[in-house]
């Protein structure tokens, strides 16, 4: 096994969703580029509420000071927009761990956040999120026509 002093990361745009797959250990020196690329990307999206889909592939833990970054990174991205996060943890033997760093990342953030066990599950959840939040009354009246029909 192939340790490496620190991850990588991909990071998308489509349309009002961020998509992020990382995978390996967050130390400072990766969290610092990824609040760099963040900023870049995050100038982009502007407008409309939008949020994040973060993959972590297998054991993506964070250093205490990665773990701080983060927490400046995640208060950034709400100041641009940024209403909810999904994020999906697949193949780690650490995902109990990760999970607490990141409810505590988020929870300190104050933003609504859901962890998956699937990418397809986190996009509808998120999908949904914000679709109700950027129309709250065209999902109740759907959804009220769907009731009584």
């Amino acid at each position: 096994m192939q340790y490496s002093a620190h991850g990588r990361y991909a990071i998308e745009q489509q349309n009002n969703i961020l998509l992020v797959d990382a995978q390996g250990p967050f130390n400072e020196v990766l969290a610092a580029q990824y609040h760099q690329d963040i900023t870049e990307i995050t100038e982009k999206m502007t407008g409309e509420p939008w949020g994040s889909l973060i993959t972590f592939r297998g054991n993506s833990v964070f250093t205490p000071d990665a773990e701080e970054q983060l927490i400046e990174t995640t208060r950034y991205r709400i100041k641009r927009g940024m209403i909810a996060i999904a994020v999906v943890i697949l193949d780690s033997a650490n995902a109990d761990m990760q999970q607490m760093q990141l409810q505590r990342i988020y929870q300190e953030c104050q933003i609504n956040f859901h962890v998956f066990s699937d990418q397809e599950s986190a996009k509808i959840w998120l999908d949904t999120y914000i679709e109700q939040a950027t129309h709250p009354i065209k999902m109740k009246q759907s959804h009220m026509t769907k009731k009584y029909q």
